[in-house]
């Protein structure tokens, strides 16, 4: 499903003193959601287990690893590489000391005391501009795995068009991108071109377009769990506005890099066979029924 944005941006303040991480506290902490540091180290650390900070505010004089040494080393973190750093020093403030706070990847440069609101008004911005890059790489990779998916999809369903089941390939988000005519004659159906409303005959959407949290439909199992389901049967509403039960089997599909990008489902109709065998358990029905009325006329 699709991530929910954050209500506040992720700021990571590092300061091996108590008092002006309380002071950034009082300042920021009805915009963002801070999380303090009380070292290099420990930045460090808190980097490598999670990843979604906007902005960093580096304290420069601290012992053992310092603000510059600290910059460095993140900047060697490839998943937060880009996340801008400011510098806020009380000491550090001549001009070689704030070329070097640039050189080791530094955006920005603040002298304490600093002045509240134009470090909230720098903050909004540079907040701004690593949120909207996350948008940008998030549309990127979702139009490589939409490209990724339809490739996939066109192959599965060239395979199985010779079968006599239903096909389908959706997206990480269980929209359905494309199908094949069976699913179409299984739904009793004769449109193939509205892929929404068979999500919506095979139980997979609400009223609203969003996907049904089941954790038992088989879609959802493949695109939330990589879990692949074999032949479980569901209850289908038909374009005809009759029901019937078919056989569903779903399997995640995985982008280059391993990640889930979709799923193929394919449906059988089973309709048929139990028609069969409902009549066939009619007819021996009635033949035993017949076979007692004979040998009690016989016996009478």
């Amino acid at each position: 499903m699709p991530g929910t944005s954050k209500l506040k941006p992720n700021i990571l303040a590092v300061d091996d003193y108590g008092a002006n991480l309380v002071a950034l506290q009082a300042v920021l902490g009805n915009d963002y959601n801070l999380i303090l540091a009380n070292s290099g180290t420990e930045a460090i650390s808190i980097l490598l287990t999670r990843t979604d900070f906007d902005v960093i505010l580096m304290d420069i004089q601290m012992p053992e690893m310092d603000g510059y040494e600290t910059a460095t080393e993140i900047k060697k973190i490839t998943a937060v590489q880009d996340i801008p750093i400011i510098f806020i020093t009380a000491v550090y403030k001549e001009d070689p000391f704030v070329k070097k706070g640039y050189e080791v990847g530094g955006v920005d440069y603040f002298s304490k005391p600093f002045d509240p609101d134009i470090l909230k008004l720098k903050i909004a911005v540079y907040s701004s501009f690593r949120q909207k890059a996350d948008i940008l790489k998030a549309r990127e990779r979702q139009i490589r795995d939409t490209e990724e998916l339809l490739r996939t999809g066109r192959k599965l369903s060239s395979a199985l068009e010779s079968l006599p089941v239903g096909v389908l390939i959706s997206d990480v988000e269980g929209r359905i991108c494309q199908i094949n005519e069976q699913v179409a004659h299984i739904c009793n159906s004769t449109k193939l071109t509205d892929t929404n409303s068979y999500g919506e005959m095979l139980g997979w959407w609400d009223h609203e377009g969003k996907i049904i949290k089941d954790t038992n439909v088989p879609l959802h199992k493949a695109i939330h769990e990589g879990i692949s389901t074999h032949s479980a049967t569901i209850e289908i509403s038909c374009a005809d506005k009759t029901s019937k039960q078919v056989l569903c089997s779903a399997s995640p599909l995985l982008g280059l890099d391993g990640h889930i990008v979709g799923a193929v489902v394919v449906l059988q109709d089973v309709t048929g066979t139990k028609k069969i065998e409902e009549d066939l358990e009619n007819r021996i029905t009635k033949l035993v029924s017949l076979g007692v009325k004979l040998e009690e006329s016989h016996l009478a």
